[in-house]
C-alpha cells in the first residue's frame, strides 16, 4: 500500500500547509523490524494526526493503540520514537498480544515543504512505475531521503543508524470487459493495492463515472491498449468478458507480449474454457502456455454474485502475488486437534 499511504501523507500534509495557515503534522509509523510470529510485514506503515485521527494499520490491538499513545506524543514533541510492541505473551512482561513475536516500530514526525515534496515525489514514482529506495536515517537531526539510484536500495535494511527500504510500484491489473464483474473487481483489486486498467470496446460501460478507480481506461482494441502497456512488467490480467470471441482477442494478444504476465485468467465455465482453449490451439499457440492461465478465474468460494466473484478473483490475485496456497488457515490446527469442519 505505499502508493495510497504516501497520496495520503502528502494530501494531509498539504491541506493546512501556507502562508497563512498552520502547517499540519502527521506522524508517519512504520514497521521496521519483526520476529517471530506477528500481525504486519516490515514496511507495513500507518498514518496518525490530530486528535488520534489514523490511516492504515500496522497489525491492530493493544500494540497498535500503543504505537498511537506514542505517535501523539511525538505529533507534539517532534522527538523520534521506537517503539518496541511484545506480541510473545511471555508471563510477567508488558505485553500487547500473544501472536507470539515481538515488533520495532519507527514513530516520526512529517511537516512542512520538505515533507510535502518528498511524499509526492514518492507517490509520483510509484505511480509511474518506478522503485522508489527512501532511507529513514534515525539521528534526531536527519530526516528522511530517497536515494537517487533506486538499484542500490536493499528492501527491509535496518542498521544502527538508519532503516532503508526499495519500495515497489503496485502491480497493474488490466480488466478486460467492463460488465457488472469487472465493475466490482475494480472496487476490490484497488483496496488490495492494484493499479486498475480497464479495456472495454463500450464506452457507454468503460468510463470513469462506472470505474473511478481506474487510472487508465481504454475503449480502443485489446491490441491497441496493449502496445501502451508494453513495458509494463508486472501486467496483471483478468479476463471478464461478455462473450467467447472477446476471450479469444485478449487471450491471442496476451499471450503473444514480451514480457509475460504475472497473471492471467479468464473468466466462464469448464465448457467455454475449452472451447476457447481448442480455438486458440488452432492459432498456432503452443498449447503449453495454456497451463499458465488460470482457467476458470479465481478460487472456489461458491461465489455466485458478481461482488462475490470479484472477492474470489482478488483472493487469487493475492495467492499469486504472495505465494500463498489457498488453503483454510484453520485446516492444519483442526487437523492437529483431530477436529472436523463443523464438529
Amino acid at each position: 500500500m505505499s502508493t495510497h499511504c504516501f497520496s495520503k501523507l502528502a494530501i494531509l500534509l498539504r491541506d493546512s500547509h501556507g502562508d497563512s495557515a498552520k502547517n499540519r503534522s502527521v506522524v508517519l509509523a512504520t514497521v521496521i523490524q519483526v520476529q517471530g510470529s506477528v500481525p504486519r510485514e516490515v514496511g507495513a506503515r500507518m498514518l496518525v494526526w490530530e486528535e488520534g485521527q489514523i490511516w492504515g494499520t500496522i497489525g491492530g490491538g493493544a500494540g497498535e493503540a500503543k504505537v498511537i499513545r506514542a505517535a501523539l506524543e511525538v505529533l507534539e514533541s517532534g522527538e523520534k520514537q521506537r517503539v518496541q510492541i511484545d506480541l510473545s505473551g511471555v508471563p510477567n512482561r508488558e505485553i500487547q498480544g500473544v501472536c507470539g513475536g515481538l515488533m520495532q516500530v519507527w514513530v516520526e514526525r512529517w511537516q512542512g515543504a520538505e515533507a510535502i515534496a518528498l511524499a509526492q515525489e514518492i507517490c509520483d514514482r510509484l505511480q509511474a512505475g518506478q522503485p522508489v529506495t527512501l532511507v529513514t536515517p534515525f539521528a534526531a537531526e536527519q530526516f528522511p531521503y530517497m536515494l537517487r539510484d533506486a538499484a542500490n536500495g536493499q528492501s527491509g535494511l535496518l542498521s544502527t543508524s538508519a532503516f532503508s527500504e526499495t519500495l515497489q510500484p503496485p502491480p497493474a491489473l488490466l480488466i478486460v470487459g467492463a460488465g457488472h464483474v469487472g465493475e466490482q473487481l475494480a472496487r476490490v483489486a484497488s483496496l488490495i493495492d492494484f493499479q486498475v486498467m480497464v479495456q472495454d470496446d463500450r464506452s457507454e460501460w468503460a468510463n470513469p463515472e462506472r470505474y473511478p478507480q481506474a487510472t487508465r481506461i481504454f475503449t480502443e482494441p485489446i491490441d491497441h491498449a496493449l502496445r501502451q502497456l508494453e513495458n509494463h512488467t508486472q501486467l496483471y490480467a483478468a479476463l471478464v468478458t461478455r462473450g467467447y470471441q472477446y476471450d479469444l482477442e485478449a487471450l491471442e494478444c496476451l499471450l503473444k507480449r514480451h514480457f509475460p504476465c504475472s497473471y492471467l485468467g479468464m473468466i466462464g465455465s469448464e465448457k467455454r474454457v475449452r472451447q476457447v482453449y481448442q480455438a486458440i490451439a488452432q492459432r498456432g499457440i503452443n498449447p503449453s502456455v495454456l497451463s499458465t492461465i488460470y482457467a476458470p478465474i479465481g478460487l472456489d468460494i461458491g461465489a455466485l454474485t458478481p461482488e462475490e466473484i470479484a472477492v474470489s478473483i482478488a483472493a487469487e490475485l493475492i495467492l499469486v502475488r504472495r505465494g500463498g496456497t489457498g488453503r483454510s488457515l484453520s485446516a492444519s490446527l483442526r487437523e492437529g486437534l483431530g477436529v472436523r469442519v463443523g464438529g
